[in-house]
Parts: structure tokens; C-alpha cells; sequence
């Protein structure tokens, strides 16, 4: 370790919520600092990002996964070797949050996600009627839930970009680096084949 040329430590990222969240225009918002306009998600998108860690340089690999109904069963496949669970919420959507509240619990119940930190983004803050920080902490019972884990509620707006770049700023600083960069990249390979084969009709 140490030696020039060695690659960075990676660490994998699961970027989750429900179809209309936000979540892959947030993803190329950070990436390209561009608002997208984005169709569903079917499948997974996978892009990485180079960030600074503790003054050293790591690789976020995330996983951007689809969130129609659907595609939610296959969440799980994606578990193994996640370092930080990104949930986005669509916080002017008022009718779903319940729904919302029940995946994210879901979610945080797996034992392979065990003690990984989540962090919240309180999407879609620019649009009138958007609940809060406090609002979505309370509605979510996020003390509760969240009693065995770090977690963090950051407010942002992906089309408009404010609050985008803090947010995974505190994903870097939150995520938990495996002691093998090796391992991630041949996870990646498995964690594709897996879902190739279980997707094809």
C-alpha cells in the first residue's frame, strides 16, 4: 500500500428511492453539472466518481437502481458490499411519502446493511409545499430507525443543483471504505451478471 500507481480504495454507494425521486438527475448533476432530463430507470445506472477522503484520494462506484414497483424486488441484490445507503425522497410529493417511508425501512431492516450509514436527501426542496428537514426527520421516525447507524438528512433540488454537491460531500464523509479495493471492482462484474440473468424475459 502506499506505493505510486496503487489504485485508490473504491467504495460502493446505493443510490435508492422511488421512480420519480429524483435520483439519476441528481446522480448526472453531480457528475456532469447538468441538469438531465431523465426517463425511468429500468435497471441500474453505474457511474464513478473520484472524490477525497481523510486527504487521500477514493472512488464512489454508485449504483443508481430503478424504483418502479418492479424493480424494487432486485434492491436487495445490490446489498452486498455497500459502504452508504443514499435514499432520495421527493419531498413535494406529500401522497407517497408512506410509501416512501416503507421502502426505506425495508431497506435498512437487510443484515447486510447492517451499521452502513444512510444519508437522506430531501429532494425537490424548490418546489412550493416541499416538507422540511424537521418535517421528513419526523415523518420518517429517522431516530428511531436509524438508532443502530449514522444517518444525515441533507435538503437539495437536483434540477436546480443547491444543496447537490454537500450532499455528497457528507456521503464521502460518512462511507465506510473496504480494506480490499480489489474486491469491489470483481463485485461490480457479479453483482452485473447477477442481474443480467435474473432481468432477461
Amino acid at each position: 500500500m502506499g506505493l505510486r500507481g496503487s489504485k485508490p480504495p473504491e467504495a460502493q454507494v446505493l443510490l435508492l428511492g422511488l421512480d420519480n425521486a429524483g435520483k439519476s438527475t441528481l446522480l448526472y448533476k453531480l457528475k456532469h453539472n447538468a441538469c438531465v432530463s431523465t426517463v425511468p430507470t429500468i435497471g441500474f445506472n453505474v457511474e464513478m466518481l473520484e472524490a477525497r477522503k481523510n486527504r487521500k484520494n477514493i472512488v464512489l462506484t454508485v449504483w443508481d437502481v430503478g424504483g418502479q414497483g418492479k424493480m424494487r424486488e432486485h434492491w436487495t441484490s445490490f446489498h452486498q458490499d455497500t459502504a452508504a445507503v443514499v435514499f432520495v425522497v421527493d419531498s413535494s410529493d406529500r401522497g407517497r411519502l408512506a410509501e416512501a417511508q416503507r421502502e426505506l425501512e425495508s431497506t435498512l431492516r437487510s443484515e447486510q446493511l447492517r451499521g452502513r450509514p444512510l444519508i437522506l436527501l430531501a429532494n425537490k426542496q424548490d418546489v412550493n409545499g416541499a416538507l422540511t428537514v424537521t418535517e421528513i426527520k419526523d415523518r420518517f421516525n429517522l431516530r428511531k430507525i436509524c438508532s443502530a447507524r449514522d444517518w444525515f438528512v441533507q435538503p437539495c433540488s437536483a434540477s436546480t443543483g443547491v444543496g447537490v454537491e454537500e450532499a455528497f460531500r457528507r456521503v464521502i464523509q460518512m462511507v465506510k471504505l473496504p480494506s480490499d479495493p480489489g474486491a469491489m471492482r470483481d463485485n461490480i462484474k457479479e453483482t452485473v451478471n447477477y442481474f443480467r440473468t435474473t432481468t432477461r424475459r
